[in-house]
């Protein structure tokens, strides 16, 4: 396997979210703390920046054109670039001290949206799903930094992190999208579990903060892979290229003393494995 190359140079303070967009052929992913949203295509290298009003935990491609965005204050809707369309909440609900953070889009095309308080406070995140007829169900009320969500290739399952249990864990899902049956998948005991991709075979890949590595699981939880980065807090990762075999890393700088000098960069492991095509959000 080739080793941690630069996609992106930049200095993200907290870059997150790394997601393929197939129908544009580019990388999205957002810099929370920045209040930015980046897109990056690897063919042509043109790179883009969006500003976001709040602090955006993640952007995720819509079915035909645009983003889904989990803001501070609740997810919104972003137009095409050029259609005109302006900005508008899709769901609204805002709590002081609680901030967005990482989000992920299941099969059906609904949307899992996280939330954490600034202080990392414990019970005082929550996780939700948003269909495509835009009705909210809070799933989970008592994480306190919710992280990774992703499924099987089957969709059978739930992967899901809470980052300071350093626990990765997985649900059962019934005929309608819901999880039930939580239980332990892997304990992690290098750094903290963050952002997480499944790939093509129903491994679980796992970036981790404070770890300085990506970390592969199979799907009875054995670490069966350790990708060592240069950077102390990658923070998720996503398959992205023509055949999504490209592995892409996101980092953060903020907290650290010295950070290293692409520390806030995407990092790319250029035929680390098969990912899965992701669905847009339905809306």
């Amino acid at each position: 396997m080739s080793a941690a190359e630069v996609a992106v140079r930049a200095d993200a303070a907290l870059g997150e979210g790394p997601t393929w967009d197939a129908e544009a052929q580019r990388l999205v992913w957002v810099d929370i703390l920045g209040s930015r949203v980046h897109t990056y295509a690897p063919a042509s290298g043109r790179r883009t920046v969006m500003t976001t009003e709040q602090h955006v935990g993640a952007a995720k491609p819509r079915a035909g054109g645009g983003l889904v965005v989990n803001l501070r204050d609740g997810v919104g809707l972003y137009g095409p670039p050029g259609s005109g369309e302006a900005f508008r909440w899709l769901h609204r609900e805002p709590v002081p001290g609680r901030r967005a953070n990482d989000a992920a889009v299941a099969p059906d095309g609904s949307l899992w949206f996280g939330t954490m308080r600034y202080d990392e406070a414990p019970r005082g995140g929550t996780l939700s799903r948003i269909t495509p007829d835009g009705a909210v169900r809070t799933v989970l009320d008592d994480v306190a930094v919710s992280n990774g969500t992703g499924w099987s290739p089957d969709g059978r399952l739930m992967y899901y992190i809470d980052s300071p249990t350093r626990r990765i864990d997985v649900f059962d899902v019934d005929a309608d999208g819901l999880p039930y049956d939580r239980r332990q998948l892997a304990a992690v005991e290098d750094g903290f579990p963050d952002g997480l991709t499944v790939d093509a075979e129903g491994c679980v890949w796992v970036a981790l903060w404070d770890g300085g590595a990506v970390h592969r699981y199979a799907p009875d939880g054995t670490l069966d892979r350790v990708i060592a980065l240069p950077v102390r807090r990658p923070t998720a990762c996503a398959f992205g290229g023509p055949g999504l075999t490209d592995l892409y890393i996101t980092t953060a700088r903020t907290g650290l003393d010295a950070p290293h000098p692409l520390s806030g960069s995407v990092l790319v492991v250029p035929g680390a494995g098969k990912g899965l095509a992701q669905a847009p959000f339905a809306y």
